[in-house]
């Protein structure tokens, strides 16, 4: 599937997209026992978000990305960063039994997932990752926070009637991050044969101007993406509309549904 995030759209979300903040990783560590002789597999990994705060704490971690402009950035990232545990394949959630079927049975100790597992068939995916987990090891899925336009702030409703009269559409989606759909990732999870253990790191942020017009930006296709031309009136547009809404907090909430093998 092509989801349009690549070229501009891959550097904005290196640059805007949030990080996870360290008792995030610490949650992953201590209920997947995590050490550093562990394989992570981290599916859809962006431009590395994840990715790089893991490989910290374990042995390696294999980045999988269905788009070469973001793993390029990945790899880049890391390299700055001084992170050199990591390796960065193109694949989707479709090719998790090949992947499987190279790394061998019971050798991951997690297959990670931060915002992502919206474009995927978690169904399939929890079954077909299982067998790669080794004793208590598991499958994480994490949810960044709620989309930018549909918080409960001021300011978020009125990014969102902004959005909307720009592409002439409604703002529904939420990315995986409402209850019902994170019920259905736990209920899948035990499906699978996993034991569920469901985790919330809260923290507060205060975004700028500048950080509010990339994180949309990051969040649309190449297709999507406002051109050269009318790029100044889509960040004059959305600079009006907030005006009156500072400062710009946003409360994020990080969401963790951990599926665990029981030892």
């Amino acid at each position: 599937m092509d989801l349009g995030f690549r070229g501009e759209v891959a550097g904005f979300y290196q640059r805007y997209r949030r990080g996870y903040p360290p008792a995030v990783i610490d949650v992953l560590v201590d209920v997947l026992g995590l050490t550093p002789a562990d394989l992570v597999v981290d599916l859809g990994c962006g431009t590395g978000q994840l990715s790089i705060p893991v490989a910290r704490r374990v042995g390696a971690v294999l980045g999988v990305d269905p788009e070469p402009d973001m793993l390029a950035l990945a790899r880049r990232t890391a390299d700055e960063a001084g992170v050199h545990n990591t390796s960065w394949m193109v694949g989707s959630d479709r090719e998790v039994t090949r992947l499987r079927a190279v790394l061998g049975q019971r050798r991951v100790a997690a297959l990670t997932v931060g915002q992502a597992l919206h474009w995927m068939d978690h169904r399939k995916l929890f079954s077909s990752a299982t067998p790669m987990l080794r004793p208590g090891g598991g499958i994480a899925v994490l949810t960044n926070g709620i989309p930018l336009w549909l918080q409960d702030s001021p300011w978020s409703q009125a990014l969102r009637q902004f959005l909307q009269d720009w592409f002439g559409t409604t703002l529904q989606r939420r990315c995986g991050s409402d209850s019902a759909t994170q019920l259905e990732y736990a209920d899948s999870l035990r499906s699978a044969g996993l034991v569920v253990t469901e985790s919330v790191v809260e923290y507060a942020d205060e975004l700028t101007l500048e950080q509010m017009i990339g994180g949309v930006y990051s969040a649309l296709s190449v297709t999507q993406l406002p051109s050269a031309e009318r790029r100044p009136a889509f960040d004059q547009g959305l600079a009006d509309a907030l005006a009156s809404h500072g400062p710009l907090v946003e409360n994020v909430p990080v969401a963790m549904i951990i599926g665990h093998v029981q030892e």
